[in-house]
């Protein structure tokens, strides 16, 4: 599952990506059309790749399928294959508003194919594969975000676990009546860096976002509910409730000395591995009366638009995303299907339903990467800010940091 996070190498890419006069050819073998599956994915994930390339191929025998496996240098091949006009006919994707003009628009395939069923995707899901509401990919996994606490730490301190419809102020109170800075266990863990992309659901769930749909931070990233945001958590750490770690966190939660930690369903298995007893609960709200929202951790499936064999795969895609092979990617990430997520009782899961309700009341938020071009110079200067406010040793003023960091 893929982050959006800035790639170093993202403006210089970006000037080559689409340079190239070369065309994708059909490849024939043995009478068959072969088509070229580019992921990102490796080890266990890679073999329910594998698996479902081996079921597509028995049900359709004239089309191959090449898995090209690029792992951590997935998107240095990618933007090398459409420099070149060389990419591969179907690949995972996650950057959307760096590599659209390299794929295939799916709206007007989805209307024709009168098989496939766009309304048994969870909607919230295409807000984050697609731009300018023309959809690049169809999703194939997702995750939200939600509270994980220690339940041991709760029982301890003879504090009720939390509930779904708490606040902020509840959040705060909990986080005091959990810590004990003299045994170095607090409430909550943050990153002391947080990934901008990852920390604007916070300023959705109050009323805002670091880009407005002028493409301007001002106005927006310093607003007062902005600054309302980053103060309370600036204050957590001054109170001695929480902690910022130099990770996501998950190293301060599994020492079993911290309450709550904020983390996507990846956070699951490195839990339970650690025989640490947790529940999960939806993020608080900052008003009693408006539900919290969830940034998207999503991939999807697309189509190169110079791929000579945009039919196959087209039925490729169709069949990755279909209600056979959502189940099977159960074995490594949550299904986008809602019947699958239903028939599979994930919904009524007490930890995986909680990542679906996120998901379902946090439809129409669009993350600040896909409304500009040039975020990585957006993020670099959040960060930088975020940064600065958050670090102990600095603990910059929240105000003066994003007044400035707009300008």
């Amino acid at each position: 599952m893929k982050k959006i996070v800035s790639l170093v190498t993202s403006c210089v890419l970006l000037v080559s990506i689409f340079a190239g006069c070369g065309k994708s050819e059909p490849k024939k073998d043995s009478g068959q059309t072969t088509i070229r599956f580019a992921t990102w994915d490796t080890e266990d994930k890679l073999n329910v790749q594998k698996e479902l390339v081996q079921k597509f191929e028995e049900a359709n025998p004239d089309i191959k399928v090449e898995l090209e496996a690029y792992g951590d240098n997935f998107d240095t091949k990618i933007a090398a294959g459409f420099g070149a006009g060389d990419a591969p006919d179907v690949m995972y994707m996650w950057n959307y508003p760096m590599y659209k003009d390299g794929l295939e628009p799916l709206d007007d395939w989805m209307k024709k194919d009168t098989d496939f069923k766009k309304d048994n995707f969870y909607e919230a899901l295409f807000n984050y594969n697609a731009i300018d509401n023309v959809t690049y990919g169809l999703p194939i996994g997702y995750t939200t975000h939600a509270v994980y606490y220690n339940k041991k730490i709760f029982d301890d301190k003879n504090v009720p676990y939390p509930k779904e419809d708490w606040t902020w102020d509840d959040f705060v109170e909990i986080a005091k009546k959990i810590s004990d800075p003299d045994k170095k266990q607090y409430g909550f863990v943050f990153p002391m860096e947080p990934d901008p992309y990852d920390f604007e659901h916070y300023l959705w769930g109050n009323g805002t976002e670091f880009i407005g749909d002028n493409k301007k931070l001002e106005g927006h990233a310093n607003s007062a509910k902005s600054i309302d945001v980053f103060t309370r958590f600036q204050n957590m750490v001054k109170n001695n409730i929480a902690i910022v770690s130099e990770g996501g966190g998950l190293k301060e939660i599994k020492s079993g000395l911290i309450g709550m930690y904020v983390s996507g369903a990846w956070a699951i298995k490195g839990l339970k591995d650690e025989n640490i007893d947790f529940g999960v609960v939806q993020l608080p709200r900052f008003q009693k009366d408006k539900k919290s929202v969830s940034v998207v951790n999503s991939s999807g499936m697309a189509i190169y638009n110079k791929s000579q064999n945009k039919e196959a795969a087209w039925k490729f895609i169709k069949f990755y995303t279909s209600e056979e092979a959502n189940k099977i990617r159960i074995k490594t990430e949550l299904p986008v299907l809602k019947n699958v997520a239903e028939s599979e009782k994930l919904v009524d899961d007490p930890i995986y339903s909680v990542f679906y309700k996120m998901l379902e009341q946090s439809e129409g938020h669009v993350p600040s990467s896909f409304k500009v071009d040039n975020w990585s110079e957006f993020n670099e200067k959040i960060s930088q800010a975020t940064s600065m406010i958050f670090n102990p040793e600095v603990s910059a003023d929240p105000k003066s940091t994003l007044d400035t960091m707009v300008k």
